[in-house]
């Protein structure tokens, strides 16, 4: 069984589905990527909902949530009290987190403001900080051919990103580190275009993914990271944006945790190894609730 609708939070209202309804574990809540995103390409991890509920958000401003137009909502405290609003309009008492990319930032963000009930954090691709992100893509930009380099570094510099010839270099970026598929799935390719709310992104992190310039700059929860207390499993892609070299990093800083790399993987492993993602994410679950 399964259920959609949307839930007030402060600024608007979001849509949640939550699937398996009456299965037994212990709810898991995903947190999507962006910001100013959607939980759409999340969607597989439904799979997941015969032995939990599984619950699927579009953060406001993005999606299918409400759009307001109030710009001040654009900073993480605001998204952290959105994900305690929708736990108490769930009733969540105990659940499990999964974060993807900035949802892994969300995800640490809430978790070391101490909210009860926290079971497990799954770090997907994590960002946990600004710095190392950028310093990460600037690395991998190496990796690509110099005209590609040099096009993305001139629009930064010009202010062009918003370019079709900036566009074109992304792409080239994200066929190496974000979804390496041939052939993507059908039901992916059809995602609306407007799911995306490109200002959201702007203001919190900046007009490209190489510099950051946005109010999450200085995010860097990595001195904090021995604070997670909680079963926590850290994983991306072998040609992840989110490197493994840093992933790995994550999670020697994190008390008992796990890491995991999918090895044909870049940064959405949920699309490009899904039988994989599905078994190392359930298992993982199953192995926390045994406890």
């Amino acid at each position: 069984m399964e259920k959609e609708g949307y839930i007030e939070v402060t600024g608007g209202r979001v849509w949640v589905h939550t699937y398996g309804l009456q299965s037994k574990g212990i709810p898991l809540i995903i947190l999507h990527g962006g910001p100013g995103s959607s939980c759409y390409s999340l969607q597989v991890l439904k799979a997941l909902a015969p032995d939990r509920p599984v619950i699927l958000y579009d953060q406001l401003g993005c999606g299918r949530s409400d759009r307001p137009t109030d710009t001040k909502l654009w900073h993480i405290d605001r998204f952290l009290e959105e994900l305690g609003q929708i736990r108490q309009a769930l009733n969540i008492d105990e659940v499990h987190i999964l974060g993807h990319s900035w949802g892994t930032t969300l995800a640490a963000a809430y978790y070391l403001t101490k909210p009860s009930g926290v079971k497990s954090i799954i770090f997907s691709s994590p960002c946990l900080s600004a710095p190392l992100w950028e310093q990460d893509q600037k690395k991998n930009l190496q990796m690509l051919p110099a005209d590609i380099q040099e096009t993305i570094k001139r629009c930064e510099e010009q202010g062009t990103t918003d370019s079709a010839e900036f566009a074109a270099a992304i792409e080239v970026f994200s066929k190496h580190f974000v979804n390496r598929l041939e052939d993507k799935p059908e039901w992916l390719e059809q995602k609306p275009a407007d799911y995306r709310n490109a200002e959201i992104y702007q203001i919190m992190w900046g007009p490209s993914e190489f510099t950051v310039l946005g109010n999450l700059r200085e995010f860097d929860c990595t001195p904090q990271l021995k604070e997670l207390t909680c079963p926590t499993l850290y994983t991306c892609g072998r040609f992840d944006e989110a490197t493994p070299d840093t992933t790995e990093y994550y999670s020697r800083l994190t008390p008992g945790s796990s890491f995991h790399v999918f090895e044909n993987s870049a940064h959405m492993p949920y699309i490009e190894e899904t039988d994989e993602y599905l078994t190392v994410i359930g298992h993982f679950l199953s192995s926390v609730e045994k406890l």
